[in-house]
């Protein structure tokens, strides 16, 4: 299976206009995304009668041969339910030229029969020999709301074949997942993300009360720890901590120290404001560089230890802004030596909760506590392992309640020494 680069679809929706999806396009270029138009109900839509028909028609075709396997709603750790297709398609159907493939499809929801959402996305093939075999996959992903929905999908080249497929598909949560909020309405369709690091929208912080003022020190690291880079899934998972955090209204306040423990440095620093800076934090994560290791690394045996004792030493002893509670969160930070006693020991007293949000896939590989995990226990905090989407909503609102009760009591014992 021959897998190509990545590409973005945009769409118009039967009520208010959004730009486009995710894809993955096994290394096939596509265009940059125009706007078609602001569709409302009843509005013509801007596209070919002839591609119109054939979703209409709902008819399975392959006059340009492929084949088409729908992804069931999953949820991802961004509270969303995301759903999809995966795309097969004979690489030889496009050998002695160029070509331009169209994908077309829209995503209708039951409730909402006069609401369908379209997604359009041409895509440029380059030249691809004759003698080349296998096949060429593709993918597209959007998000829905919990509900009922129907696909129509369809994928044409230049010659005008067309490969064509319809189905339907039911996006709820597990059962055991029933408790979590998704940040999705129902019968909803929307765009995945490509981006990570865009904007988070404002949130409505709770009323009556200062926001509760929360530091956070995240390893942007792979789980393993020997891995040459980064994969999507372990960002989209840090990333989606951080924004789990900075989307409860009781939080008001950030500060945020992104570092790596495989370089030993700080990328990004935030001093206190009213908002988690992503897309200055996706800027410095830029320049990570994993894999490579220097001199002065090499030649200190321990130096991960003093990086981690220095940053900890550093976070907990700044008085400068004394957080309402401090955060740890990453993947498992496993070393030959723990941050020593005495290092604790000399930090004092920590008068706020500490929280570990440890993200560990698979918690029977890597059982045992790390070394972040032992300072968080030596200090009383507590650690959540965030393996499953209903672990990082679980964690959130448990550790929300705990630094609310701890606020309080500060403040009943402040009045009750006056």
């Amino acid at each position: 299976m021959r897998t190509l680069g990545s590409a973005v679809l945009r769409l118009w929706r039967g009520v208010a206009t959004t730009l486009g999806v995710c894809a993955v396009l096994a290394g096939f270029s596509g265009r940059a995304q125009i706007l078609l138009r602001d569709a409302v109900p009843g509005a013509r839509l801007n596209m070919f009668p002839s591609d119109l028909a054939v979703l209409e028609a709902g008819e399975t075709r392959h006059d340009l041969p492929c084949t088409v396997t729908p992804q069931k709603p999953q949820l991802g750790f961004d509270l969303r339910l995301h759903a999809g297709y995966d795309v097969a398609v004979p690489i030889n159907e496009f050998a002695g030229s160029d070509n331009t493939l169209t994908i077309i499809f829209r995503v209708t929801p039951a409730a909402h029969q006069n609401q369908p959402v379209y997604f359009e996305q041409k895509v440029h093939v380059p030249f691809i020999d004759d003698e080349t075999h296998g096949d060429a996959s593709l993918a597209g992903a959007f998000d829905v709301g919990e509900g009922a929905y129907h696909v129509d999908w369809l994928m044409r080249d230049r010659s005008e074949r067309v490969c064509a497929s319809s189905w339907d598909t039911d996006a709820a949560l597990q059962p055991r997942d029933r408790d979590v909020t998704l940040t999705i309405r129902p019968n909803d369709v929307e765009r995945s993300e490509g981006e990570q690091f865009q904007e988070e929208p404002p949130v409505e912080r709770a009323p009556g009360q200062p926001g509760l003022n929360l530091k956070v020190l995240i390893n942007f690291a792979p789980e393993d720890p020997l891995a040459p880079a980064m994969h999507d899934v372990d960002v989209s998972a840090l990333v989606s901590i951080l924004r789990s955090i900075s989307r409860d209204p009781h939080f008001g306040r950030f500060s945020l120290v992104a570092f790596n423990m495989q370089e030993q440095r700080v990328m990004y620093r935030q001093v206190v404001g009213d908002k988690i800076d992503f897309p200055a934090l996706g800027n410095a994560l830029s320049s990570l560089r994993l894999g490579t290791v220097n001199l002065h690394q090499l030649g200190d045996k321990h130096g991960d230890t003093g990086f981690l004792s220095q940053l900890i030493r550093q976070e907990l002893a700044d008085a400068h802004d004394r957080p309402d509670a401090l955060v740890f969160a990453g993947p498992k930070v496993m070393l030959d030596q723990n941050v020593p006693t005495e290092t604790l020991k000399d930090i004092g007293t920590v008068d706020f909760p500490m929280f570990y949000m440890n993200y560990n896939s698979n918690p029977q590989q890597v059982p045992w506590r790390d070394a972040i995990g032992r300072t968080v226990r030596y200090f009383h905090g507590v650690e959540y392992t965030i393996t499953r989407p209903r672990d990082l909503w679980y964690a959130v609102n448990e550790m929300c309640s705990r630094i609310v009760k701890s606020r309080n009591e500060k403040a009943t014992a402040s009045i009750s020494t006056q």
